[in-house]
């Protein structure tokens, strides 16, 4: 290399790293406490508001709380840490199938459409609405968009919420969220608990509140991630990857599929 092509890589580098450590002072930095959240909401509503958020869902922001309690689950999750039959038995897995079994023959109409759209048969979605609500029982009491911002503001997964704040906000100029939209500790929605962005990649416009609009939903989310009509979903089978996506804890992704093949009847 010349020595005039170095100086020109040297000035190259230096005023990348410039532009990147400009840009990481120019973001809004997260914290492990409620002290410093204010100033973080004042500095992120900068940065939305730069990227085209409007007024309205910037006003929505800066009216949200420190959530203490989205800090206390997701700091306390330990729920995952049994075995198959304890995460079962508490989750209540047979009470799950055999309700199950009932909702499946009472809205037959409702799951046979879902199947024909979108190859999906009822005793997953089934077992996920169960687990997830208790078939639309629990939905949660906590603010929706101060957990949401809570976790995007707190350091351990901030990034992750960052991006399911900002699909928030996107959900609020849309009118399918609120300032008062309540679900559960880290702002799931719905009678399947969809986060935010799920709910941007693959609601199907129905509310989710509903089980026709959560379930659709639901149906449309494992499809995008491979479900194929017709294959098997336990562990091992071509649609088992899928149920994976759904929920990361593997006791989660069995309980789905026993409880489902529990529902469906033995498949």
């Amino acid at each position: 290399m010349t020595k005039g092509g170095w100086f020109k890589t040297f000035i190259i580098a230096a005023l990348v790293a410039f532009v990147g450590t400009a840009t990481e002072a120019g973001a809004a930095q997260c914290g492990n406490t409620a002290a410093g959240f204010e100033a973080w909401k004042r500095q992120f509503a900068d940065e939305a508001r730069a990227k085209g958020v409007s007024s309205s869902a910037i006003a929505a922001l800066m009216a949200t709380n420190y959530a203490n309690a989205t800090i206390g689950a997701d700091r306390g999750q330990h729920g995952f840490h049994v075995s198959l039959d304890q995460f079962l038995a508490r989750r209540g897995g047979s009470v799950i199938a055999s309700r199950g079994r009932a909702l499946k023959q009472s809205n037959a109409a409702l799951f046979a459409s879902i199947q024909q759209r979108y190859g999906v048969p009822p005793g997953p979605l089934i077992a996920i609405w169960g687990m997830e609500t208790g078939f639309g029982r629990e939905h949660g009491n906590q603010n929706t968009l101060s957990a949401v911002a809570t976790l995007a503001y707190d350091c351990r997964r901030s990034a992750y919420f960052t991006d399911q704040l900002y699909a928030a906000l996107t959900l609020i100029d849309r009118g399918v969220l609120t300032a008062s939209t309540r679900g559960s500790m880290h702002g799931e929605i719905g009678q399947t608990q969809f986060l935010p962005k799920t709910i941007l990649e693959y609601g199907t416009g129905g509310s989710l509140d509903t089980p026709s609009g959560a379930l659709s939903s639901t149906a449309n989310f494992l499809r995008a991630h491979g479900w194929s009509a017709g294959a098997g979903y336990q562990p091992g089978e071509a649609n088992f990857g899928a149920i994976q996506a759904w929920n990361a804890a593997p006791v989660y992704q069995q309980a789905i599929a026993i409880v489902g093949r529990q529902i469906d009847g033995g498949r």
